[in-house]
């Protein structure tokens, strides 16, 4: 029997919640669709209605997170036109999850573990990274044409920019007394400004 009307997209959300909150307290190996069922309080028949298996909901929570960082840095960059000020709000937003949502790089890190052995995961990844990358882009683009930025590749510039935001993620996510969320986002700052500066 399907769903009532306007229930679905309440139902998926409280699945997804519960398997963010398994995989950040279990990891992906340990992750069960009856543990995702009881801590969603769905039955098992309800959670297969919505996903097939753990392979999706794992899908769906990477998606999640995904779609929450990119959210933040919306909410962040709102009404900022300056390049360099739409970049510090870039790196503060991302950097931020790390130290108030931390389940949420785990969900990242669990996803990426299991995509190394999965080519449709790395598919996924591949495709957000390919759009995170260009999102950056665009504004170091805009950062160019104004003449705050030397010249560079847009795409290779928002990956480079992306990789000094993942890595200080993932050491805040890993050991939260390492420096502080202001300290990582100056150090961000520092490099990525110092990379994009006109000789």
């Amino acid at each position: 029997m399907s769903p009532k009307v306007g229930i679905a997209p309440v139902r998926r959300r409280q699945i997804v919640d519960a398997t963010i909150r398994c995989l950040a307290r279990d990891g992906y190996s340990h992750l069960t669709m009856n543990k995702v069922a009881r801590r969603a309080r769905v039955s098992q028949g309800i959670l297969h209605y919505y996903f097939a298996d753990k392979h999706a909901i794992l899908v769906a929570a990477m998606q999640r997170v995904m779609e929450d960082l990119e959210r933040r840095v919306v909410q962040e960059a709102r009404g900022i036109h300056d390049p360099r000020r739409r970049l510090r709000a870039l790196i503060h937003a991302c950097l931020s999850v790390a130290t108030e949502a931390r389940e949420f790089w785990v969900v990242f890190v669990e996803f990426w573990g299991e995509m190394m052995h999965d080519r449709a995961l790395m598919e996924i990844n591949a495709d957000l990274y390919t759009r995170e990358r260009r999102l950056i882009g665009r504004i170091v683009t805009r950062g160019v044409r104004s003449g705050l930025f030397r010249r560079v590749r847009p795409e290779q510039a928002g990956g480079i920019i992306l990789a000094l935001v993942d890595g200080l993620s993932l050491q805040l996510t890993f050991d939260s007394k390492a420096f502080s969320l202001a300290e990582a986002s100056r150090f961000c700052e520092e490099a990525i400004f110092r990379y994009l500066a006109k000789k």
